[in-house]
């Protein structure tokens, strides 16, 4: 899988300086994660190295797929991609994008998991405090685990705070068991 990153890696650095040099992250985003969808689709997947399809004819379907979005430099990229043989990277350029993405636009997506519903008052205090402490807009999913007992368990990229009872039982029984 790192080698499939390490292919997508430049397609997705070349796609992020059009989208900034047009300032559109968003449309861009919209067709790497459409044409991400159509590559990982059951139906198409197996068209992508099938010997009896040609080139052009797999970028003219894939392109039709797209509906024209980004005009001709979406369907030269697609082109490019099926020449190339990378169409099959397109989740993985499109993951790579929106890292990229973030970054300039400095945002993170954080994960908040907590053992009990949060009220809104609250939820909107931790995201501003989580967003102070990483100087980045956050955009926060919240989920609840009842069996984190109580508190919270905080993702946002490789960052992890467990503030759960859960973690700090587990935390206690590694020091026990030294």
């Amino acid at each position: 899988m790192a080698q499939l990153s390490q292919v997508a890696r430049p397609y997705a650095k070349a796609v992020f300086e059009l989208a900034r040099s047009g300032n559109d992250y968003a449309g861009w985003s919209a067709l790497l994660a459409t044409l991400a969808t159509v590559v990982s689709d059951p139906g198409v997947a197996p068209l992508l190295s099938h010997p009896k399809v040609t080139r052009s004819a797999l970028a003219d379907a894939v392109s039709q797929g797209l509906a024209g979005a980004q005009g001709s430099a979406g369907q030269n990229l697609v082109r490019l991609l099926v020449d190339n043989g990378r169409l099959s990277a397109a989740p993985q350029i499109a993951e790579e994008f929106e890292a990229l993405r973030a970054d300039a636009e400095r945002t993170v997506e954080v994960e908040i998991t907590s053992a009990v519903a949060v009220p809104d008052a609250q939820q909107a205090s931790l995201a501003k405090a989580i967003g102070e402490r990483l100087s980045r807009q956050v955009k926060v999913q919240w989920e609840i685990d009842p069996e984190l007992i109580a508190g919270a368990v905080i993702r946002a990229g490789d960052l992890v705070i467990d503030g759960s009872a859960k973690g700090d039982l587990a935390r206690l029984q590694t020091m026990l068991a030294q």
